[in-house]
């Protein structure tokens, strides 16, 4: 439970993966694009930071947004899927909340708009957060006095008026304050510092922007990289056999919720069906040439958020490497890279690590 006191003197909160340290103004890492500060204020942030670790948000009070975004891996679980209600697998990898704060649409397949949308799925959906409805989140939050103290001296709304979209306000105000940046190509790229990287990170560097082409997507700027277009491309995994010859019903159904507003229960059965979550970007756009499409994931600190891909079913780096290289041996222009090459470019990638990361073996058991 936050208290008045430590709200009205919380500065700007800057997390560095398992670290926080307190500014009195916005700092922006190395490589990244400016930001502005808060307009809220500082506090709203706290407030948020709160609201994001407490189980209470859960319907048997097992479940908060930091059970699966866990600082001390990078905001990440280090699982294939995510945990739900009783520890149940979802369907789809939780990623990364690092740099959120710049992304234009939110899920794997887009379907929020910002980060204050984003909060009321898995708050109601049965499987994950498992809480009814609007009103039980309001009154989850109205009865605890520091909440409801802490909401109108922030936002100026009094407790009975606290609901859902308060609370996706101030868990935003906390996400966007999770920044990572300063890694060694940073400090090589826009620092200027030539012995930031390897001879290797570098070669790799060189097959990153040039024959490789992974800059089309996880594109890098002349002053900053977030390593991520904000597009959907068409994943390198095959959809499973049982989803090919549901297709044409699952496809059915979700344009049945979507035409009818049932935008809920179309999340809801994103966490619980994986052949729906499957379907990637058509859930959102109901365009065959989207099935299977999804979002460009950043490669940032990619070396330490494994497993990969949207359903966490690429343990190793170097396997979806290997998976992106032979997606593309199909194509017209097949790409072929030596073992030194393709070696050279998990070095680059290892370089896009920022600094003060946790101990990448930490165990389940720890958690």
């Amino acid at each position: 439970m936050c208290s008045d006191r430590s709200l009205r003197s919380a500065l700007f909160l800057v997390v560095v993966f398992s670290g926080v340290r307190a500014v009195a103004s916005p700092e922006v890492p190395l490589g990244l694009p400016p930001f502005a500060a808060p307009t809220q204020g500082a506090g709203l942030a706290a407030l948020g930071k709160e609201l994001f670790f407490d189980k209470r948000l859960s319907i048997d009070g097992s479940v908060s947004c930091g059970t699966c975004h866990l600082p001390e891996r990078l905001f990440t679980d280090g699982r294939s899927t995510a945990r739900g209600l009783h520890h149940r697998p979802l369907t789809r990898r939780t990623p990364s909340l690092l740099n959120i704060r710049y992304a234009t649409s939110l899920f794997w397949d887009g379907r929020a708009p910002d980060l204050e949308t984003q909060v009321r799925s898995p708050l109601l959906a049965p499987a994950e957060h498992g809480l009814a409805n609007e009103r039980e989140v309001a009154r989850i939050v109205q009865s605890a006095p520091g909440y409801a103290a802490a909401f109108e001296s922030l936002m100026a709304v009094p407790r009975e008026k606290i609901g859902i979209a308060e609370v996706g306000s101030a868990i935003a105000a906390y996400e966007r304050t999770l920044v990572a940046g300063d890694s060694p190509f940073d400090r090589y790229e826009y620092g200027r510092e030539p012995s930031a990287m390897g001879a290797a990170a570098i070669r790799g560097l060189g097959l990153f922007r040039g024959r490789a082409r992974c800059a089309s997507c996880h594109s890098l700027g002349e002053k900053d990289a977030l390593f991520t277009d904000g597009r959907f491309h068409a994943s390198p995994l095959q959809m499973r056999q049982g989803t090919l010859e549901q297709l044409g019903s699952l496809a059915k159904q979700v344009a049945d919720f979507r035409k009818q507003g049932k935008y809920d229960a179309l999340s809801a059965l994103v966490a619980s069906d994986a052949d729906v979550a499957a379907l990637g970007r058509f859930i959102v756009t109901l365009d065959p040439k989207d099935i299977s499409s999804f979002k460009t994931p950043s490669l940032r600190n990619i070396a330490l958020t494994g497993p990969y891909m949207h359903d966490g079913s690429v343990a190793t780096l170097a396997e979806a490497v290997n998976l992106e290289l032979y997606s593309r041996s199909s194509q017209r222009y097949p790409l072929v890279l030596s073992q030194e090459e393709q070696s050279d470019l998990l070095q680059f990638l290892a370089a896009l690590s920022s600094p003060d990361e946790p101990d990448p073996a930490l165990s389940s058991d720890k958690r």
